[in-house]
């Protein structure tokens, strides 16, 4: 089977090695933020391709990680209600794109601030204009018709989650006691 990404006008039959020489000789198109998530996935098509499943995966694990911790968004100013979240869901079982992003942008914008507060680059320092949502509903459609078709449910798994939970409260507990270096002997 092969899986097109929308919005890709390039030929994957294209030479890799070639796109990747020009890519590093010429960098990429100048157009490139409104149509690819990353410089890099305007090299070739399959570059794209790997890109975008890169960050679709980067979002669903991040939007995991998040909820397991029941991490919540509500920024404290006048304006901003539309940057607030709440990961209340799987984001590997929702079938709905649209409330991935809806967690991810604000989600992202506030590790961002947080590293900038530190003095850091931001953490996903990546843009989604309307083409790369639309590769990333294409990818998630992908995901969700293959899992579909391979019968594969997520039903919650009551003793998995359970024993989920305890490693995580562990890996908590371990991250409150202090630790030293260790003294010459």
């Amino acid at each position: 089977m092969s899986a097109r990404l929308p919005d890709v006008p390039a030929d994957e039959r294209a030479d890799y090695g070639a796109a990747l020489k020009r890519h590093y000789a010429a960098g990429a198109p100048p157009e490139w933020r409104g149509r690819f998530i990353s410089a890099y996935a305007s090299a070739h098509p399959w570059e794209n391709w790997a890109e975008t499943w890169a960050h679709y995966l980067h979002m669903v694990d991040t939007l995991e990680t998040a909820g397991a911790f029941g991490i919540t968004t509500r920024p404290k100013v006048s304006r901003g209600a539309e940057i607030a979240t709440t990961v209340d869901f799987d984001p590997h079982a929702d079938g709905d794109l649209e409330l991935l992003i809806g967690a991810w942008l604000p989600l992202t914008f506030a590790v961002n601030s947080l590293n900038r507060s530190m003095g850091q680059p931001d953490l996903y320092p990546f843009v989604m204009p309307p083409a790369v949502v639309g590769k990333l509903t294409f990818v998630h459609g992908c995901v969700h018709s293959w899992a579909k078709a391979a019968n594969i449910d997520r039903k919650v798994d009551v003793a998995a989650t359970t024993a989920s939970d305890e490693t995580l409260r562990a890996v908590i507990a371990g991250l409150r006691t202090p630790v030293a270096a260790p003294r010459g002997s």
